[in-house]
């Protein structure tokens, strides 16, 4: 299990993950332990959305958020992030 002190170490872990390494396992200090693991499968939000039309339209609700720059992505979400964060 690896220590994450910083937002770019996380950022390596999610970066080096694919179907061969699907699972990691990190702590951050004064947060607790994580496991993190890769899907990877294309029709898994499809079929979440077929199962809940709810979900469609809080994802199109998202989308439009997103390109007003009312949000952000997992990479600017983690370059957000600073050492105090995880204390």
């Amino acid at each position: 299990m690896g220590k994450v002190d910083f937002s770019e170490e996380l950022m390596k872990y999610i970066q080096s993950m694919d179907r061969d390494n699907s699972v990691v396992q990190f702590s951050i200090p004064g947060k607790g332990r994580f496991t993190l693991v890769f899907q990877e499968d294309d029709n898994s939000i499809k079929s979440e959305v077929d199962a809940n039309p709810e979900l469609e339209i809080m994802i199109n609700e998202s989308r439009k958020q997103y390109k007003k720059g009312l949000g952000m992505s997992t990479s600017e979400l983690i370059k957000s992030l600073s050492s105090k964060n995880f204390v």
